[in-house]
């Protein structure tokens, strides 16, 4: 019997998962795994040698190499042959900043996790929300600042505000589980964002407006007024650089 996949440990959800050549070919598309993407980002943008994503990904050097090897032929096919490439699937869980080698020298998840890390029992419910000047942020993946409520036998026992670190789409979901949260309610919100949230087992409660406290508050008293298809607006039109951001979910995978 082979050996169970080991998952691999990834940063950042990619931002972006859909790339489309300028011109529609009608070709099949190349489909690069989230744990061969990270490959990329951390060897070749991070200029990280490969022991050091080895550590950072928590798997073997042969198995960094034999990924990357397989990320950058699928890369050369969809560039060389006209393939629009499509990021998803594989075997990866997001990091919670739980290890000491995350990020080679210090990841603002590591504060979030010692701090946010005590059990909260089964009695506590940890809501996230996308927070600006009391309203709910309308565009998840720019979010700047989270309101996290704590809640206990239907009331609100403690909140604060959260400053994400200028992290976007990519790094969001890891934040959301270093915060320990149990529940998200925000406006709109990518596909993407949506699988790697639900990857993690945090309840997304979108396409939310207004107060941010009268919001958490409906939520609690089960009267919240919200669309369990609401997408982000930003992941509808194809940028300036060509590409579109599609709604795409992250695949299956077995590593949570």
């Amino acid at each position: 019997m082979p050996r169970p996949t080991k998952c691999r440990k990834v940063c950042h959800f990619p931002e972006v998962l859909e790339f489309l050549p300028s011109e529609e070919s009608g070709k099949e598309p190349v489909h690069l795994n989230i744990d061969e993407y990270e490959t990329i980002r951390l060897l070749d943008k991070e200029k990280y040698s490969q022991e050091q994503c080895a550590e950072f990904m928590q798997i073997s050097r042969t198995t960094v190499q034999r990924i990357y090897e397989n990320a950058r032929k699928k890369l050369a096919d969809a560039i060389t042959e006209g393939r629009p490439l499509k990021i998803e699937g594989g075997d990866f869980t997001i990091c919670d900043g739980k290890n000491s080698n995350c990020g080679q020298g210090g990841c603002y998840k590591q504060d979030f996790y010692k701090k946010y890390a005590i059990k909260k029992g089964e009695d506590i419910m940890r809501i996230a929300v996308t927070y600006e000047n009391g309203q709910i942020f309308q565009h998840f993946g720019h979010t700047e600042t989270f309101k996290i409520y704590d809640v206990q036998d239907k009331k609100i026992v403690n909140s604060e505000l959260v400053d994400t670190n200028g992290s976007g789409h990519g790094a969001l979901a890891g934040v959301l589980k270093a915060l320990n949260a149990d529940a998200l309610i925000c406006g709109g919100i990518g596909g993407g964002a949506r699988n790697a949230l639900a990857a993690e087992n945090i309840e997304v409660y979108g396409g939310v407006t207004g107060d941010a406290d009268k919001a958490v508050e409906a939520f609690v008293n089960g009267n919240l007024n919200f669309d369990p298809d609401a997408k982000c607006d930003h992941h509808d039109h194809q940028h300036e650089d060509g590409h579109t951001c599609g709604e795409h979910g992250c695949g299956n995978h077995g590593c949570h």
